[in-house]
Order: structure tokens, then C-alpha cells, then sequence
């Protein structure tokens, strides 16, 4: 019995330091990317009352770990050059991190096309040949769902090249990539997406709570998940829920029960709270295909999710840039009411909140392909956002946007801002395509064959559109049809996959809008 007690001892001995060691989150880590500030937090965990030191290129930070073993040192980076450097963390072991740089990190989060990795895209061999760039990097954050915030996740940093550029995201490469060339400072996205998921996922149950549609939704679902007969993950998320209580459940209808990474806040509790000390530049967004059944309801719930990430960062208006929805879908014939629409109308009101932009990808879609494969050009026009807002640069970042409208005598005249270079009508193509994977194209035919512009739709008291004919003049476009001898009403590329070419002198499309205020058919939809 002696033996085995002193086995013990030594076993408790030798196993007591390594609790002391001094541990880091994962995306503290050999690569990473800091950015360029003068409060750059890193944290980690130690045993209570431990002093922890952190040291990079001669600026210190130090933190004392409190009664529950977490410490937060902030080191003051605003006059840092780039690197790299090794960052050495101190307590009663030490930890070296090797290639760090400093410069910018910016978040790139939402579903699929945002997940979209660069292998999948187009010219995706050729680009990722010559991806070698030190300075541009990814953090890609592993894929979990919790019903609680947590502290930790998993994920590495990789340097962009021949090797690991395919992995990027194809949306935050491009974006990491145009922005890296003209500021000249290194970039590091942390990619935290995950394909088919709603924006309140990404919430925080903090926010939602605090709207009561968007708090009684939340619970609805989250309800649904916990009494889904069979659902594994639910059962782990919800054990209070008794199994007979599970079992005696009504039969959800037929088809694919909600999964825990659509809940409310699942996805904002493991994806993004683990990282909300992480000091960044900015985020970038490409979210809303699965919001478009509720795109009424995503007027409060997208800028809740942007206003929420801003209180729980603590970083003040940090900046926020998002993808408008692209065209997608068979074309109709005819003025259409659509989700899309709707969807797309809510983003642009998003605008509204302060330090936002919106990339409008109306003329970039496929109509066979919900992940339209020309990732290059969403991601620079997201970096043009930047560059202009961010760092002065002196070029336009929006295409042609509405301003007002004027009626007289039969005819609608409406002005745009953002007219960089005089309003433009971009080519059309004679072709479309029609199922993108296999290259099915079709002729592309026009609404308003003898129009300088397609796209536009007019209406009167009787709420009927109809295909107007369209023409730039100076700022403005005159719109009519005979049809319409009284207009009320403007609209323009307002379906799911619209026929549309106004532009502005930079070749950035012109925003979908409408003037009325007409009953919008998401307007019944439910979280």
C-alpha cells in the first residue's frame, strides 16, 4: 500500500506544474497576423493570481491571471512595423510564437459564398499558382455550434501560397489581396463562416432578446430543435429535455429538421464570442440567401447582428462592409414581387448605420448557381470600399444609387448619387446562362428591346408594372411607358435575376431600388 501511495504522490507531483502553464487561444498562434493599434489585446489562461508578461519587438504587456485563472494583457502596436517577430508569453513557462506580423485583420463571415473556398472559383488554378504573398494570411475558424458562449475554438493561421491559398476564402482572398497591394501592410482574414445559415445564428441571444419578434422566433426554433425526435445535436445541446417528453413530440413535417447551426446565436456563441478579443480593422459580410423568405423581418435583424458585434467587440463603430445578393434563378418574363428583392432592399437600408458599405453584385451572378464563381470581383469591390472609407484613396466605391424621383406629364425622372464618371449603359450579353455547372446558355431576351436601359419597371394608381422605357440623361434617367400615362412608381432590377445595365463611369453597377412603399410579400414570414 506504500508503494501505490508514493506512485500516487509523484504522479500528483508531476502532473501539478503542467496545470500552472500558461495557455493561449488558438488564434494567438505561430502566423497570426496583430493589428496595427495602439490596444491590441491578447489573453489566455494561468493559474490564479499568476503574472504573465508578453514581449514583441520591444513593446511589453503585462496581466496578472484573476480568481478564475483568465488574464487580458494589451499591447500597444500603432507604430509597429511589419515584421515578422517572435512573440514570447511568460509566466511560470514560456511560450514563443514564431512569424508574427502586424498590420490588418479583418473578419469575414456569413454562409456559402463566403465560405467558398478559392480552389472552387473561377481561374482558381491560375490564381492560386501565383498566391505566394507572406503578407496576406487566413485564420480559418473550425465549424461549431453551442448553446452557451464559449471561451475557445479551433482554427490555424496560413500563409497564402501554392500550398494553402485554395483554402482561403475566395471572397476575403481577393478582398486580403487588393487591400494588402495598395496599403502595403500585411492583411490577415479570420474566416469564420459556415454555408445555409441565418443571420440570427451569428446573433448573440443578448441582442435578439432585446427585440420581441426576433426573441419569440429564437425561442420558437429553438423549441423545435430540443423536441426534433432523433436529432443527436440536439439532444447533446438540451439534455433537460426528458426522452419521453422527446419521443411523445408531434411528427415534424417531412424533410430536414432546423440544425443547431441555425439557431439563434449557436454560431455567435462558439464561432465569433471565443474571438471578440481579437482587435481588428473591420468585417466583411456575405450573407442574406437564407434570410430571403424573412427579408421584412432582416430590416431589424441585419443591423442588430452589425450593432451587436460592435457592443460585444467594444472597439466603437468599427467598420462593416457587406455583399448585396446577386442575380440567381430562371429570368421572368414579366415584373416580378420576390424574397430577393425584398432582401436586397433590406441590405441597402443597412446603410444607415454608420462606417458601412455594400458591394452590389447584381451584374455577377449565375443564374444555375447559388455561388456565383467570379469571387474576384466581389472581393475588390469590397477592398474599393475600404480603400475609399478606410484610407482615403480617391476612387469610387458604389455604383449609381437612388436619390429622387419627378414626375411630369407621363414621365418619371430620377436622379442617382455616386455618378463617378456620368451615368453608363453596360454592354449586354447576347447569352445568359442557364445552368451554370454545365454551361447551358440561352439568347438573352430583352424586356425593352428599343431601351438605352433594362431594368426599369413603371407603374400607376392600379399597381400594375410594366417594362418602361429607360435613358440616361446627364445624372438622371427618364423613365416612361405607354402604357403607364400616369406613373406613380419606379422600380429597378427588382427580381431575383433581373435584366439590368445601368452603371457609372467606373463600371460599378447601379444599386436595385423602388420608390413605393408598396406591401412587401415577405412581410408574413417567420423566423
Amino acid at each position: 500500500m506504500k508503494k501505490i501511495l508514493t506512485i500516487v504522490a509523484l504522479v500528483a507531483a508531476a502532473s501539478g506544474p503542467l496545470s500552472a502553464d500558461v495557455k493561449l487561444p488558438a488564434i494567438i498562434s505561430d502566423h497570426m497576423v496583430l493589428e496595427r493599434s495602439a490596444k491590441v489585446p491578447l489573453w489566455g489562461w494561468a493559474d490564479p493570481g499568476e503574472d504573465v508578461k508578453i514581449s514583441l519587438n520591444g513593446t511589453s504587456a503585462a496581466a496578472k491571471a484573476d480568481a478564475e485563472g483568465k488574464w487580458i494583457a494589451v499591447l500597444d502596436l500603432k507604430d509597429s512595423p511589419p515584421g515578422p517577430f517572435e512573440m514570447s508569453v511568460e509566466g511560470k513557462n514560456k511560450i514563443s510564437l514564431a512569424d508574427v506580423l502586424v498590420g490588418e485583420v479583418w473578419i469575414a463571415s456569413g454562409q456559402s459564398n463566403m465560405e467558398l473556398r478559392l480552389r472552387n472559383t473561377r481561374d482558381a488554378e491560375q490564381e492560386i499558382a501565383s498566391s505566394a504573398n507572406p503578407f496576406l494570411r487566413q485564420f480559418l475558424v473550425e465549424k461549431n455550434t453551442s448553446a452557451t458562449p464559449l471561451d475557445e475554438l479551433k482554427g490555424r493561421w496560413t500563409v497564402a501560397g501554392p500550398e494553402t491559398a485554395g483554402d482561403f476564402s475566395a471572397v476575403g482572398y481577393y478582398f486580403g489581396k487588393s487591400l494588402q497591394s495598395e496599403v502595403k501592410v500585411p492583411v490577415g482574414i479570420v474566416n469564420s463562416s459556415w454555408g445555409g445559415t441565418p443571420s440570427e445564428a451569428w446573433t448573440s441571444l443578448e441582442a435578439l432578446d432585446s427585440d420581441p419578434d426576433l426573441k419569440a422566433a429564437s425561442e420558437r426554433i429553438r423549441k423545435q430543435i430540443a423536441e426534433y425526435p432523433g436529432l443527436a445535436k440536439a439532444e447533446q445541446e438540451f439534455p433537460p429535455v426528458a426522452a419521453e417528453k422527446r419521443a411523445a413530440a408531434p411528427k415534424p413535417p417531412a424533410g430536414t429538421p432546423p440544425g443547431p447551426q441555425d439557431t439563434a446565436g449557436f454560431l455567435y456563441n462558439a464561432m465569433i464570442h471565443p474571438i471578440i478579443n481579437y482587435a481588428i480593422s473591420g468585417a466583411i459580410w456575405y450573407q442574406g440567401e437564407s434570410n430571403a423568405g424573412r427579408a421584412i423581418q432582416y430590416r431589424k435583424a441585419f443591423p442588430l447582428l452589425i450593432s451587436d458585434w460592435r457592443k460585444q467587440w467594444g472597439r466603437g463603430d468599427f467598420p462593416f462592409y457587406f455583399c448585396q445578393l446577386a442575380n440567381f434563378m430562371p429570368k421572368n418574363p414579366e415584373p416580378e414581387e420576390c424574397g430577393w428583392a425584398e432582401l436586397r432592399e433590406a441590405q441597402s437600408l443597412t446603410l444607415a448605420l454608420p462606417a458601412t458599405g455594400q458591394a452590389v453584385l447584381i451584374d455577377i451572378g449565375e443564374s444555375g448557381n447559388i455561388h456565383p464563381r467570379n469571387k474576384k470581383s466581389v472581393g475588390e469591390r469590397l477592398a474599393r470600399i475600404a480603400l475609399a472609407k478606410e484610407h482615403g484613396k480617391k476612387i469610387a466605391f458604389s455604383g449609381p444609387v437612388f436619390d429622387s424621383m419627378k414626375i411630369e406629364n407621363g414621365t418619371a425622372t430620377v436622379t442617382f448619387r455616386h455618378t463617378d464618371g456620368g451615368l453608363a449603359a453596360s454592354p449586354l450579353p447576347e447569352k445568359y446562362d442557364v445552368k451554370s455547372q454545365t454551361g447551358e446558355s440561352a439568347p438573352l431576351v430583352r424586356n425593352s428591346p428599343n431601351s438605352q436601359l433594362e431594368g426599369f419597371a413603371i407603374c400607376g394608381q392600379d399597381k400594375k408594372w410594366f417594362w418602361a422605357d429607360a435613358k440616361i440623361e446627364g445624372d438622371a434617367v427618364v423613365v416612361r411607358s405607354d402604357k403607364v400615362p400616369s406613373p406613380v412608381a419606379v422600380r429597378y432590377a427588382w427580381a431575383q435575376n433581373p435584366t439590368c445595365n445601368l452603371a457609372n463611369g467606373a463600371g460599378l453597377p447601379a444599386s436595385p431600388f423602388r420608390t413605393d412603399d408598396f406591401p412587401a410579400v415577405t412581410a408574413q414570414g417567420k423566423y
